[in-house]
């Protein structure tokens, strides 16, 4: 429909995680008024159609034309679910504003010749197009023809033009134009009404669908019933509007008081002014106080200040995009709710054949058009069961209540099910494997060349003075707050390990000659005594994730000369420092430390030779960090958390892969992963290590085996060694596990991207990796088909807790945010405990949708029989089997609780399976051969009388049954037609089998290990069971006139009700022994598959296959270079250029679960 009109289409976002698509229509009158005619025609029909599928409504009200002619405009996401959006094009007029506005086109509307603002504009009307989606705002750039995102600077905007065009504030006119344009700096996010939420709730298809079900149903009699699912709906729909209201609310609670900051503003011409954060606009300067919540993105243009990991609070920040993905939350790609949808379609066309059926049946008999109708309609609705969508949800509901018991909350519980089919992990190090907080250990100082004795803090002796002593007291970005040291934890411990102290700046440094500063270290009571009285820091580099380290210029007092301390990631730092001052046994002292699990951090020092102050304000960063004297180590411990190393365990008996993801040294992560056995004890670790590209040499990628080996029986330090030895043939296959870092990482994507696969099929450990290469890591394992769940407690772990299927973040701070789930408790065992919830909650849905399904069959084939001479079921018959069963079993058959030990294979993931194919399709033939068989052997019978027909001939016949039960002839029951519709032989007969095969399918899809504990723990569903089961039986052998008369049936002999229990035992023996030996027999479907040749078409498993007949696999010890075609691997242009990736290559693939088995319950 898009492709009818030339150029009406373009791209929103591109090649960013919201990209749209946005297609350009305008109205035509005609067709609204023809819409709105056939609205009112169908009682508003059309309208919820609409509702339904908004692009049907720009299709049907307007024509295509070109995006800049469109007054309505209709998105399309441009992921796999193609998600359609209708928005109205909106027109902004500058003359609204109180000033007077050049409408001369040569002039500029803002000072900033960047801005989109100006292209946007139309002049002499100072008109402007935008539409706004998801929270932000789009203006139609007239010049470039498309629609481009406002509310930031643009990034084409240098140092030099920043500070020209906005060093001096902007003019107040300038900032109301922005206003206008760009709108509030805002996380709007409104307190959903009730009545809308309400609506949203009550216009879901199946709830419609169920409403005419109900209506019918009630029209006929048909109450009791009608009423128990109306108020259980009815429950259902508040509950879930409180839920969704809460979230609201608790959001709104989140953003609203970063909206309202007070913030200090310079105007051009004007001075400063304090407004409110909402009212600035891009290009504003800001003063920034001595602590503040900083209300929006910003660029420092002058002085300093030290700034947390926290996120900001505009649309177009960081937080801005997490509180949109809550707001408007991706579709879960998950297998099971495609099928069930596919289900629910079958079951619908499966109840309009049936409605078909009723209608020629009753037509043939010449029943009156509206009774014939009428029943067609009420078979129609007997296979889509209405307690459906409440009985989906159910298991969710147990689990998330489980999980809140376990201090496991979730924000988004449809992806409980999802974390059922998890079968990778990933973990952040710090804080998540290890414990949070770094210990000092000790300091390794240098001099000569050489390292010296270690000084160890457990030893409680003063840290002695020296370089290294100045290096630490003074080369952090530490502030003094209310008398309080903040920062980052590391620099607060390290600095703590001096036993210096901080203190403002006071008039008695000014004798040392030491400049106005805001910060001063000296000395504390239990320093070790040093020459130096106080040291001030006069400049800071500071410190990024991508460059490994951070500096500072310092004056120690009484000096005149200043210093550059570094310090950073020692693999990093000695690249700065005279080879001359590196020890020459650095590599293995670094290896001895980071083997150990220690965090090291290395220091350097540099004396510099101006004297002047102005010159080490415009002193560079390059000429500052260089020819350093490398001054030693800090060695920090790290110890694992007491639970990571058994709950590792766990989830390796389980299969399930782990990974770890941190930001650490990697020689520390390898250690971690050694002593956590996330590495398996004698399993090999191969090091992957590439490089850029060089002006005459492609990228290399080495492969490097590393060796453990112990320095001797009465040592406890461990070695790498970068071994030359090849993998032994019998270690191949999941005995090697690749290590690489978030450099060599990079490199593989963007040049040897053929490669990437390979290695993440066995890559166990990626380090130094910056948050967005963690994110891209996971969504590569995804593309695997893996199910990822990702385990952080940062802020730089939101990217990938937002990406993972399930992410669970052990932080309440911003982490908790980004992640479906949080927990209160801060270790890992949260990970297995939400797995085996999910596998529960996934086999509960899938039992529950398999019940309903036969449950809906059931009737089907029973009320189909007996609509072939004109009857149904009595109310209180279907009453029995509706509520007394099926309603209670679908509230309490999913209670059942997660079984205590993590299977080593994941439940099936789809309906649309082999096993649960043939499952439905088997219990429906038993059904199907029983009751056909049961209603034709009736009429066979001796003392049979067609009721219907004749029932004179029954009335004067009574006396031959053996029963004390006399049947009067003003026999009215509780039919809701001719007496006649109900009463039967026939009836009699059905209704107890298909109520007994109602509870016994209940049972069979029921049964708990190795995923549930056994049924019996489960005590409601258990007692309704057997309550249910005993009554059934009562009512079919009991000889009381009430009974018979209240659920209208006909007594009779005692041996044909004896017959009726045998048949439907016979049946359940049958069915039992086919789900549990056959359907459910795992082993039994493993051969049958290696028999007929079936593989898992996951990617994964793919290369797994071709992986272990590779006999060069895995490469050891040589190095290959980029665009080497007999090695396949070739440059990965795409990496550079978006456009030039083929769509195939770019599309991430579904989420297609693995060919699972339906396992035994």
């Amino acid at each position: 429909m898009e492709e009818k009109c030339k150029d009406h289409g373009a791209l929103l976002n591109q090649g960013e995680e919201n990209e749209l698509e946005v297609f350009g229509y305008r109205t035509q009158n005609l067709r609204r008024a023809l819409c709105f005619i056939i609205s009112a025609l169908t009682c508003g029909v059309l309208l919820l159609v609409f509702y339904w599928k908004p692009q049907w409504r720009v299709w049907a009200s307007c024509i295509p034309c070109h995006l800049q002619e469109a007054d309505t405009v209709l998105l399309r996401t441009t992921d796999e679910f193609q998600r359609y959006m209708r928005k109205k094009v909106i027109s902004l007029y500058l003359r609204t504003l109180k000033f007077p506005i050049s409408k001369n086109p040569e002039e500029p509307l803002v000072a900033d010749r960047h801005s989109v603002i100006n292209q946007a504009v139309l002049k002499p009307e100072l008109k402007l197009r935008c539409i706004r989606v998801q929270k932000i705002r789009y203006v139609w750039n007239n010049l470039e023809k498309k629609f481009q995102k406002v509310g930031s600077l643009e990034d084409s905007n240098s140092c030099y033009d920043i500070h020209r065009t906005f060093g001096l504030g902007l003019t107040s006119e300038e900032q109301e134009v922005r206003r206008l344009v760009c709108g509030p700096n805002a996380i709007e996010v409104e307190i959903l009404p009730i009545w809308k939420l309400l609506v949203k709730q009550v216009l879901n298809p199946f709830y419609v669908f169920q409403a005419f079900t109900l209506t019918l149903w009630l029209s006929q009699g048909y109450i009791e019933y009608s009423v128990a699912i109306i108020i259980l709906s009815v429950i259902s729909i508040i509950l879930s509007v409180y839920d969704l209201r809460q979230q609201s609310v608790k959001l709104h609670s989140l953003v609203e008081e970063h909206n309202k900051v007070q913030v200090t503003v310079i105007v051009k011409g004007k001075g400063s002014q304090v407004l409110e954060s909402h009212l600035l606009v891009p290009g504003d300067i800001l003063i920034l106080p001595g602590k503040f919540s900083l209300p929006c993105d910003a660029l420092l243009i002058d002085g300093s200040c030290v700034v947390n990991e926290g996120m900001l609070t505009g649309f177009n920040t960081a937080k801005g995009d997490l509180v949109r993905s809550i707001l408007y939350p991706r579709p879960l790609n998950f297998k099971l709710y495609n099928d069930a949808f596919k289900f629910i379609v079958f079951l619908a066309c499966l109840g309009v054949m049936g409605f078909f059926y009723a209608l020629g049946v009753y037509m043939h008999h010449r029943a009156p058009p509206g009774a014939s109708v009428t029943m067609a309609l009420i078979l129609l609705t007997v296979t889509v069961p209405p307690v459906l969508p409440a009985a989906l949800t159910t298991g969710i509901v147990y689990a998330q209540k489980r999980l809140k018991k376990k201090k496991i909350f979730c924000i988004s519980p449809q992806r409980i099910n999802m974390c059922g089919q998890i079968n990778l992990v990933c973990f952040d190090k710090t804080g998540t494997l290890t414990e949070d907080g770094l210990d000092l250990w000790g300091t390794v100082p240098t001099a000569g060349n050489c390292f010296q004795e270690v000084h160890s803090f457990a030893s409680g002796k003063a840290l002695p003075w020296g370089p290294l002593c100045a290096a630490m007291a003074s080369c952090h970005s530490l502030i003094l707050l209310n008398g309080t040291i903040q920062g980052d934890p590391l620099d607060v411990k390290m600095f703590e390990g001096t036993s210096w102290i901080m203190e403002d700046c006071n008039v008695d440094y000014c004798k040392f000659g030491m400049p106005d500063s805001n910060i001063i270290m000296k000395p504390g009571p239990k320093a070790s005594q040093s020459p130096v009285e106080a040291i001030t820091i006069l400049r800071q580099f500071p410190f990024s994730s991508s460059l490994q380290r951070m500096s500072v210029v310092a004056q120690l007092a009484g000096d005149d000369h200043f210093h550059v301390y570094m310090k950073g990631a020692p693999e990093m730092l000695v690249k700065f420092c005279r080879s001359e001052t590196v020890p020459r046994n650095f590599p293995q002292e670094l290896r001895s430390y980071t083997m150990q699990g220690f965090r090291v951090i290395a220091l350097a020092h540099r004396a510099l030779t101006m004297g002047k102050l102005s010159e080490v304000e415009s002193l560079a960063r390059e000429k500052a960090e260089s020819e350093l004297t490398f001054l030693g180590l800090l060695i920090m411990e790290n110890r694992l958390k007491k639970e990571t190393k058994p709950v590792l365990k766990e989830l390796s008996e389980a299969r399930i892969r782990t990974v770890m993801i941190t930001g650490d040294n990697l020689q520390t992560a390898i250690t971690v992963a050694k002593n956590s056995e996330m590495i398996p004890r004698g399993s090999r670790v191969i090091l992957v290590e590439a490089n850029e590209p060089e002006e005459f040499v492609p990228a290399s990628l080495t492969w490097q085996l590393v060796e453990k080996q112990e320095n001797g029986p009465e040592k406890n330090e461990t070695y790498i060694n970068i071994g030359n030895s090849p993998v032994p043939t019998g270690d191949r296959g999941s005995s090697y596990h690749f290590a690489m870092s978030g450099k060599s990482y990079k490199v593989i994507f963007q040049h040897f991207n053929s490669l990437l696969p390979k290695i993440l099929v066995n890559g166990t450990i990626f380090a130094r990796m910056s948050p967005g290469q963690k994110s891209s890591l996971v969504e590569e394992f995804q593309k695997l088909n893996y199910y990822v769940g990702m385990c952080g407690d940062g802020a730089n772990d939101c990217g990938a807790l937002k990406m993972a299927h399930a992410g669970i973040s052990l932080s309440e701070q911003e982490a908790s945010v980004a992640s479906p789930f949080t927990s209160k408790t801060a270790n890992i065992e949260c990970v297995p405990h939400l797995i085996k919830e999910g596998r529960a909650a996934l086999v509960s849905s899938f039992g529950v949708f398999k019940y309903l399904t036969m449950y809906g069959i059931i009737q089907f084939v029973g009320t189909s029989l007996l609509y072939w001479q004109l009857q149904l079921f009595g109310n209180y018959q279907y009453l029995m089997q509706d509520v007394a069963i099926t309603l209670m079993v679908c509230l309490t058959m999913s209670s059942t609780h997660a079984y205590p030990k993590l299977a080593p294979y994941r439940p099936a993931g789809q309906l649309l399976s082999p096993p649960l194919l043939l499952s439905v399709f088997l219990n429906t033939c038993f059904t199907c051969i029983v009751q056909i068989c049961a209603f034709f052997y009736v009429k066979q019978q001796p003392w049979y009388c067609e009721i219907y027909r004749y029932s004179e001939c029954f009335l004067d016949n009574q006396s031959n049954f053996s029963t004390n039960v006399s049947v009067e002839r003003n026999w009215t029951g509780n039919a809701t037609l001719i007496p006649g519709s109900v009463l039967s032989f026939e009836s009699t007969t059905l209704w107890p089998i298909t109520t007994i095969n109602c509870i016994t399918v209940a049972f069979i899809f029921s049964k708990g290990k190795p995923f549930r504990k056994p049924i019996y723990t489960n005590y409601i569903f258990s007692f309704l069971l057997i309550s249910a089961l005993g009554l059934t039986i009562f009512i079919l052998f009991s000889d009381f006139q009430d009974i018979y008369h209240g659920m209208e049936f006909i007594p009779t002999i005692t041996s044909w009700r004896v017959s009726i229990l045998v048949a439907a035992l016979i049946q359940f023996c049958v069915a039992f022994f086919v789900e549990d030996a056959i359907l459910q027999n795992r082993k039994l479907w493993l051969l049958i598959k290696k028999q007929l040749g079936f593989y898992s078409k996951n990617q994964y498993r793919n290369w797994q296959r071709k992986l272990a007949e590779d006999s060069t696999w895995p490469p050891t010890n040589r190095t290959d270079y980029s665009g080497d075609g007999k090695n396949g691997f070739y440059i990965n242009q795409g990496y550079e250029s978006p456009e030039q990736i083929p769509k195939e290559k770019c599309e991430l693939g579904g989420q297609t679960t693995e060919q699972h088995f339906w396992t035994i319950l």
